[in-house]
């Protein structure tokens, strides 16, 4: 059986969609053939194998609003035969290239977020995405509220939920490596050490989070980089904080998890749905770790549940989230439970395992036996 997937980017391109695509492709490649079509960050194409799994970047000249300009990405996406094609959206040059042709009998979309930015996109790739989703076999989110939330998945025929996954015992048990970086963080930080991870970009409410952190205590350890590090940094000076906010950059993935267990609480104050689902939470809970994230209509509040793997504030307030660090700087007791809680939950729900697994027995269905996930009503549950 051959699977294609239509994916905007690849490793070693970071980025959240990026790892997920990646796990489901090493999660199949030994059972399936499994190819994937991405963007190259360089103007020549590239065939490779990565692993067991053949992959094409094509060349890419430039973006515009974040899309690649990848004038033969529909050319080597069409070339490539399969039993099944999974779109991984927002993808505007793969969703249009499969709109105009389908290479594959079944079509799957994993819709990883609603496209929110630029603002003209949802009348213009938006019909595109329409179709596309009403032609899919299914849509597959990460969560019940996205599904719930997205007027876009809401075209769908059937739509399953998957959440996403992580391999938890890497974030859960360190090696010694690791653990002289946590021990040396956890020596030369002051607490509570208040913990970001990601991209310095609009979404994500880094500026929310100084600006709780000036009303606040503890230490900001901002793990990232993005275009808006100069103005955070101004920020940050604006609020008289600078000495208790450290720009930390990229840290590798070998390190990270020791980064998780130095930390207090993981914050995530984003604050557009363009956050669909927060990796990094998972993560952190995975460390046993609370969470403080805000309550947007995707699946950030539902991966971070209120009261059991940590706390919920309103996005962009900036005095509500001050006060949730400031309940967990002041109760222990509050965040060790929290801690466990999130523990417990990442185990139960969010394993890398789990994902691969529950998207191979779609993948399967959808070629052999399609009117099985009706029969299942996969649509608006979580399998």
């Amino acid at each position: 059986m051959t699977v294609v997937h239509a994916a905007k980017f690849y490793p070693p391109v970071r980025g959240g969609m990026e790892t997920v695509i990646a796990d489901l492709c090493w999660g199949t490649a030994e059972e399936w053939h499994v190819r994937v079509v991405a963007a190259n960050d360089a103007p020549r194409t590239i065939h490779e194998r990565v692993g067991a799994v053949d992959v094409v970047r094509a060349a890419a000249f430039g973006a515009v609003a974040s899309v690649p300009l990848c004038p033969t990405y529909p050319a080597h996406l069409w070339r490539l035969r399969s039993d099944c094609v999974v779109l991984h959206e927002p993808n505007p040059v793969a969703g249009a290239a499969l709109f105009l042709r389908t290479p594959a009998a079944r079509l799957i979309v994993w819709h990883h977020s609603d496209l929110v930015r630029p603002f003209w996109a949802p009348h213009t790739y938006g019909h595109v995405q329409r179709a596309l989703y009403r032609r899919a076999e299914c849509v597959i989110v990460s969560s019940p509220h996205l599904a719930d939330h997205s007027p876009l998945v809401q075209q769908a025929r059937r739509v399953v939920v998957i959440p996403f996954g992580v391999p938890i015992d890497r974030f859960r048990h360190l090696t010694e490596g690791q653990r002289a970086i946590r021990d040396r963080l956890k020596a030369s930080v002051p607490g509570p050490r208040v913990l970001f991870v990601g991209r310095f970009v609009y979404y994500k409410g880094v500026d929310v989070l100084i600006d709780a952190a000036a009303q606040s205590g503890g230490t900001l350890l901002l793990v990232g980089d993005g275009p808006l590090e100069p103005e955070l940094r101004q920020r940050a000076i604006a609020r008289g904080i600078q000495d208790r906010v450290r720009f930390l950059g990229r840290v590798s993935d070998e390190d990270l998890p020791a980064y998780y267990q130095a930390a207090d609480v993981l914050v995530l104050p984003s604050v557009a749905k363009t956050e669909a689902f927060g990796v990094v939470q998972v993560e952190a809970m995975a460390a046993g770790i609370p969470v403080v994230s805000t309550n947007l209509p995707t699946g950030v509040p539902w991966v971070n549940q209120d009261g059991v793997s940590g706390l919920v504030v309103p996005p962009a307030d900036a005095g509500r989230l001050a006060a949730a660090l400031g309940r967990l700087a002041a109760d222990p007791d509050l965040r060790a439970r929290l801690g466990r809680g999130a523990a417990a939950r990442a185990a139960d729900l969010f394993t890398r395992d789990r994902m691969v697994a529950t998207f191979k027995d779609v993948v399967e269905r959808a070629i052999h036996a399609p009117e099985a996930l009706a029969d299942s009503r996969a649509t608006r549950a979580e399998v």
